[in-house]
Parts: C-alpha cells; structure tokens; sequence
C-alpha cells in the first residue's frame, strides 16, 4: 500500500512590533495659530502603528497574518481589537492607556504626527517568543519600529536571532530612530543587520544607515552597496523610493521597480507598511510554488501599496479585496 507524502504545513507569516490608535485628519493648508481652532474636511479613527498596518493590508489581499504586539488596559484597546477582527493577534495587555498617535495630513503632501508613549514601552521579548508560531519552511517573520518599542530594543539583536533560528527569514523596518543617527545607533542597527533576510527600508533610511548625508554629493546606489555589506550573504535589500517605486537588491545586482502613478492621494500613512506586506506576501507564495522572482515581489509592493492609499477611509476595505494585487504581470 502507497502512502501519500506528509503534508507540509504553508509557511507562517508572523508581523512583530507596534500597535497602536491612529487618527488621521486634514487637510491642513498652514499652521494654525496656537490658541485658535481649524475645521478639517477628513477624518478616520483606526488601528495604527507599522504592525497593525502590516496586518491590515494582509487581510486585504486575503492572507491570514499573525499578529504579535501589546495594547493597554483601557476602553481604547477594546475597541482597537475589534478593528484587528480576522487577524491572529497575540496582544500583551500592558498596564498603561493605549497609544494613541494623531496624523495631520498638510496640502501639499507632508504629514506631521503627535504620538503618546502608552504601551507601547512595555512589550517584552519573552512574550514575543512565546508567541510566536513554530515556523514551516519559507515562514517570514517581519519586525517593525524597534526604535518605538524600548522593551524589545534592549534585547532586540538577540530577539532577531533567535527567530532566525527558528527556521524564519527575518524582514526588518527599522523606521527613524528619534534620537537620530548617532554613532551609538549606526552600531545597533548593525548589529540587527547580519540576521536580516529581507531589510526594507525607505531612501533616507538607507542612506543613513549608510552613512552618506544630504550635502555629500554621494547617490543611493553607493548606499545600497554599503548597507548590502552589512547584511547576511544571500538577504535582500529592498529600498522604497516612494512614488517612484522601488529598488531591489541581493548578491551584488540591483533591480527597479517603477510603480504606476497614482493621483489625489489624500492619506499617505503606511504607505511603506503596505508595500511592505504586499513584497513578502509575495516571497510567501514564491516559497509555495518554489519560484523566485525579485522583480514580481518588487512589483506587488508596489501594487499593493497604490491599492490601498487611494482608499479613504481605509476601513472599507473588505478583506480578501485587494487580492489582485499578488498575481504577477506579464
């Protein structure tokens, strides 16, 4: 009698890191004078923070994330549970109000945000790695604003390795340190970079890290070459350039993706995140169908992010809507 081979369970995708309360508003033509108050035509109340935006954009090309975070003990973290309905989440109920962060959306196209502290200061490593699920082969575990999460980024090196050992491909956002690239910092971050199978940054980001500033005259593609050192042999670098597209990177070649233009965006907030997700939910199908294809990865970023930002509010998105996004394109 033949036996059937044993069925290898689908690779996990995991998102670790913030979650939070965004409130978007705008637009706002000029600074209001302090005192005063400015009636704006836009608002939505939603789940925030780089994680959550992550996960969000998961449930809208129709995949099931799991979500590992922290939320606060208040009426906030209730109703932000709701929002995360469809999500695997693993919150650390922490004893403090939930984070809270207010994004102003200005004409002509920059944003400015005010952001509580709240929880977010209090996960831990120990609850991460509790929580997160045994990997299959071609799991993904994405790690997003270390810098916002002071609990993690005291041990995060070793919270990065360990998940590595686990059998993950680890992805990384770092986002902005908000004490800026000091020395001290540049040595961090290195030290996250050698376990990082996917390092997704935005330009500047990547010029920082690289240590290439504005007035320097050097361009992106030196960056690149630098961060790459500093990667484990075989990760991808992947540079988002915003509307422009994006740029790929792994052993020693470069690829850009030109997105599509997209006009009349009033809410810009994850667009980073978005893409983000829409890159490894293509990694994750690549490692099902044995395919690899940096281009078509590049290409559903990019997809997904100008799928879902033209959207407002965002919350009417259905989950599964936007599954378009991941078919490669001839």
């Amino acid at each position: 009698m033949k036996l059937d081979p044993p069925q290898l369970s689908p690779p996990q995708f995991s998102i670790v890191g913030d979650v939070s309360v965004d409130l978007v508003l705008g637009t706002l033509d000029g600074w209001p004078k302090i005192g005063t108050e400015q009636l704006l035509p836009r608002s939505e109340l939603r789940a925030g923070g780089s994680a959550a935006n992550s996960a969000l954009a998961a449930r809208h090309l129709g995949l099931s994330p799991h979500l590992i975070g922290a939320i606060g003990d208040d009426d906030l973290a209730q109703w932000l549970l709701l929002q995360l309905a469809g999500i695997r989440v693993e919150l650390q109920t922490c004893a403090s109000d939930t984070t809270v962060s207010v994004g102003l959306m200005h004409a002509d196209g920059e944003r400015t945000f005010f952001t509580s502290c709240g929880h977010l200061q209090h996960l831990t490593p120990d609850f991460v790695l509790e929580h997160l699920p045994q990997a299959s082969p071609g799991s993904i575990a994405l790690f997003t604003a270390p810098f916002l999460l002071p609990g993690l980024r005291e041990h995060f090196s070793q919270l990065l390795a360990e998940a590595s050992n686990q059998g993950y491909q680890v992805a990384l956002d770092t986002g902005w340190p908000p004490e800026g690239w000091t020395p001290q910092v540049h040595r961090e971050v290195e030290g996250w970079l050698v376990h990082c199978d996917h390092l997704l940054v935005n330009e500047l980001e990547a010029m920082s890290i690289a240590g290439i500033h504005d007035d320097s005259g050097e361009d992106l593609e030196l960056a690149v070459q630098r961060v790459a050192r500093l990667l484990k042999p075989g990760a991808h670098l992947i540079v988002k350039l915003g509307a422009a597209g994006a740029l790929g990177h792994v052993d020693g070649r470069s690829i850009r993706y030109a997105s599509e233009a997209v006009y009349d965006i009033f809410d810009t907030v994850g667009a980073g995140d978005s893409f983000n997700t829409g890159y490894l939910a293509a990694r994750l199908s690549q490692a099902r169908t044995n395919q690899a294809s940096l281009r078509d990865a590049l290409a559903a970023g990019c997809r997904t992010a100008t799928a879902i930002l033209p959207r407002f509010p965002r919350k009417r998105i259905a989950a599964g809507e936007l599954s378009h996004c991941l078919q490669p394109q001839s």
